[in-house]
């Protein structure tokens, strides 16, 4: 009698689990439309800001420190990941994303007090507020007649233009421009950076190293670099000059990860794997933000017309971010595919990328963007 008395109970037991998993698996969609639907907004929000705040950083700029400042941009973006990855390790997820919260208030409201872009009010016919601006930006005291002159007789040369097309991005005198932006944004993220970074855990555990240790050091480093070399480097060795060396670096970095798995792979060497795998993210990472982090954004901002702008630069964002997508889509396929042969691949592309900045990208350190986009024409 007990015995079937118990077994009633676990019965019962069983249904009111199946029942509940039923109705958590019934409620679980309905659930995931907000979470959906947010991450879509967040998407769009930071696809748009991609585009605009370099193009607004260079417009705004002094020619000798259009370069820095554009590229503390990917400063404060690379310390908004650290510090979330900091974050997320003591709250859940739902917290994790409320902080977002902060600095879209903080951008909401700072937007009040910042001029607009003097080029584009110019652009638009009012000149008044365009020499406001203008002397707003580059102080009270500072002579802007030179400058103002330049800008003023540059739109006055594109005005007659006709309204670009997504055609005219195709014809002979505009081809150079897309060229350059759409290269330079597609091997941004064809060396693989966010394969490395967001998987960058399962790389150490894959090779044998400590993940938490290797990704603290990689998230200190990418602060450290992007600070100290990419800002305060870009408008004094120039922008080929990093963009090479940073290839370069991930070049070696792909080649230090990949020989390390093969080597993993075949048994060998195996008390030298750890430390190549963390010494080739690092190497990567490091390489990575002094250059292809924030210059191809730099140089985008400053080769497109400003009649081209809206229309080329809304390209070269949607190849980034379709690039992003599509290396992030395929780095598991190839990491299950072969480990070491991802990595030899990235470091293929790295040499493309070489070969690439070697021969087309344009050298624009000092130049303003009027004379940047004459050299090109």
């Amino acid at each position: 009698m007990l015995s079937k008395r118990t077994n009633k109970r676990e019965e019962l037991s069983r249904c009111d689990t199946a029942r509940y998993k039923m109705k958590e698996t019934k409620d679980h969609p309905i659930d995931d439309i907000p979470l959906d639907f947010g991450r879509f907004l967040t998407g769009y929000g930071c696809g748009t800001l991609s585009y605009v705040v370099p193009v607004f950083i260079a417009e705004i700029s002094p020619r000798k420190l259009r370069g820095a400042l554009a590229t503390l941009n990917q400063l404060f973006l690379v310390i908004g990941l650290a510090s979330m990855f900091l974050i997320g390790a003591v709250v859940n997820w739902r917290a994790l994303a409320l902080t977002g919260v902060v600095p879209c208030v903080i951008l909401f409201f700072g937007t009040w007090f910042i001029p607009e872009s003097p080029r584009w009010l110019e652009m638009v016919g009012r000149h008044r507020d365009f020499e406001i601006a203008l002397q707003k930006l580059r102080g009270p005291n500072a002579n802007i007649a030179r400058e103002a002159d330049e800008i003023k007789e540059y739109l006055a040369t594109i005005a007659h233009l006709p309204k670009t097309t997504l055609l005219d991005l195709i014809d002979k005198k505009n081809i150079r421009f897309v060229i350059v932006g759409v290269g330079l944004m597609f091997f941004q993220q064809f060396v693989g950076i966010n394969g490395v970074i967001f998987y960058a855990q399962q790389i150490f555990v894959s090779a044998g190293a400590s993940p938490t240790l290797g990704s603290i050091l990689y998230s200190i480093e990418q602060v450290i670099l992007t600070a100290l070399g990419a800002t305060l480097l870009i408008d004094r060795l120039g922008r080929r000059p990093l963009l090479l060396a940073s290839a370069v670096g991930m070049l070696i970095g792909c080649l230090l990860i990949g020989n390390s798995f093969l080597l993993k792979a075949h048994g060998l060497a195996l008390d030298i794997i750890p430390a190549l795998a963390v010494s080739g993210v690092l190497v990567y990472i490091g390489s990575f933000s002094i250059g292809m982090g924030a210059i191809p954004w730099v140089i985008m901002s400053e080769i497109f017309p400003i009649n081209l702008k809206g229309t080329a630069g809304g390209l070269v964002t949607v190849v980034n971010w379709l690039s992003s997508w599509f290396v992030s889509l395929t780095f598991n396929f190839l990491m299950i595919w072969s480990p070491h042969g991802a990595f030899y691949v990235y470091g293929g592309v790295c040499v493309l990328a070489i070969i690439f900045i070697a021969k087309l990208v344009p050298e624009t350190k000092g130049k303003t963007l009027e004379e940047i986009q004459a050299m090109m024409m």
